[in-house]
């Protein structure tokens, strides 16, 4: 059975896009098949963010105007079979696509996949109930900002008037440095305010910006990073799988040095 789940969040620029991109590609290297949905409607950047805008030829938009059909749409990722991409329309508005439509495209995938990660824009409006139209599930992405948890605390409610109840939250950019010196709330302080079950922290980590600009998901990354690692590890809870969360109280070269020393060790 296919799971819908919309990455959602509220304030942008909070690593929506780089969440879904990661998790559609971690998903489909466990042998999922997943495609990925970017409902921002007129800013697309999942094609950029998966390195495939240059394979971009129909959108979302054009399958629902009747100009091609749905498999001619889908893009298919360059690096693994399993993962797909059905892109957003660059130049259109939010209102070019209404909540039943964006509900008939989902359900249409959710014959093929056993993931539909849908990409949610910025914001309350348009966009965003497109997004979680025909979500089953939500993944709310914040930052351990006020500004950020406050928007994710307005989503959640939101979320929870449309019936989608099953909300997990991923707590990304963690700086335990700065939370230790008591400069940035604590994972602890966000989970108390929002009171939805955490599924994900991931540390802040200048490999993201690097993956960003190559269009290469961290979890593909040969050596193995902070940020690739959690990700990784959010897939696999998403899986059913129990996973401990990275300790991150432990220096980051030490942390790293154990994280290369697990990924080279070879069982005979």
């Amino acid at each position: 059975m296919s799971r819908v789940i919309v990455v959602t969040s509220g304030k942008g620029g909070v690593g929506k896009t780089t969440t879904t991109a990661n998790l559609g590609m971690a998903l489909a290297k466990r042998g999922r098949k997943v495609i990925v949905v970017d409902a921002d409607f007129g800013l697309r950047n999942l094609d950029l963010l998966l390195g495939l805008e240059n394979r971009v030829v129909y959108t979302a938009v054009d399958v629902l105007a009747g100009q091609c059909r749905l498999e001619q749409a889908i893009v298919k990722d360059k690096r693994h079979p399993n993962l797909m991409l059905l892109p957003a329309a660059q130049n259109r508005t939010k209102d070019a696509v209404r909540p039943d439509q964006m509900r008939q495209l989902v359900n249409a995938l959710s014959k093929a996949f056993h993931y539909v990660l849908v990409d949610s824009p910025a914001g309350i409006e348009m966009g965003f109930q497109n997004a979680i139209a025909a979500a089953q599930e939500a993944l709310i992405v914040t930052t351990p900002e006020i500004a950020a948890v406050r928007d994710a605390d307005r989503v959640i409610g939101l979320l929870e008037a449309n019936n989608i109840k099953k909300a997990r939250l991923i707590v990304n950019r963690l700086r335990p440095a700065m939370v230790q010196a008591n400069d940035m709330m604590s994972v602890e302080d966000v989970q108390e305010i929002l009171a939805v079950p955490l599924i994900g922290i991931v540390p802040d980590d200048e490999h993201v910006i690097m993956s960003t600009n190559k269009g290469e998901p961290l979890v593909l990354a040969e050596t193995p990073t902070l940020a690739g690692t959690a990700f990784d590890n959010i897939a696999r809870r998403l899986e059913g799988e129990t996973v401990d969360f990275l300790d991150l109280t432990v220096p980051k070269d030490n942390l790293l040095a154990k994280l290369r020393k697990m990924f080279s060790t070879k069982l005979f």
